[in-house]
């Protein structure tokens, strides 16, 4: 038996749309399928991140900036055996970027009701629940967009000490 090679992470194009389809089809066996024509729609909303290892496709997240604030609104890793290796390398790629663009917070914005197991499992990479309210107001209003309330909780990681209180 060979060793596993390095998981790497590059950037999602158009023409991976069939391969997205297909490992988010294997991932969630027993659910309705998605089709590559679904992913391409999904383009026009998020950036995705894609892990591969070994020739495989084993991780993805899916990302946007908008007011330097980073929102994760899809994050699936399978096999879910390597999930701490292939959630640092995607969460690492992802936050180098949002830090080389300015980004002050990166949020996840991840399906309700949020099992407690992946509640730790983001708490590994440093990104702690706070309650929306008590965000700054920029942060506040990109919860909301995706859905979340003043009083609900969102998984988030500071990414800058100082806000931008003006644009540049």
């Amino acid at each position: 038996m060979s060793p596993r090679q390095e998981i790497t992470v590059h950037r999602a194009k158009i023409n991976d749309a069939g391969k997205i389809a297909a490992f988010i089809n294997r991932a969630r066996s027993g659910q309705p399928e998605i089709n590559e024509q679904a992913v391409i729609v999904r383009f026009r909303n998020v950036g995705f991140l894609l892990a591969e290892q070994d020739g495989n496709l084993v991780g993805m997240l899916g990302w946007r900036i908008e007011n330097l604030i980073v929102q994760v609104s899809d994050f699936m890793v399978w096999p879910a055996q390597d999930r701490f290796a292939v959630g640092q390398a995607l969460f690492s790629e992802m936050e180098r970027a949002a830090t080389e663009l300015q980004c002050e917070v990166a949020l996840l914005s991840l399906p309700g009701p949020r099992p407690p197991d992946l509640i730790k499992f983001c708490e590994t990479f440093g990104y702690v629940l706070k309650t929306v309210t008590n965000l700054p107001k920029a942060w506040r209003e990109a919860a909301h967009e995706a859905r979340i309330g003043d009083d609900e909780s969102i998984l988030m990681k500071q990414l800058r000490s100082n806000h931008v209180r003006r644009p540049l």
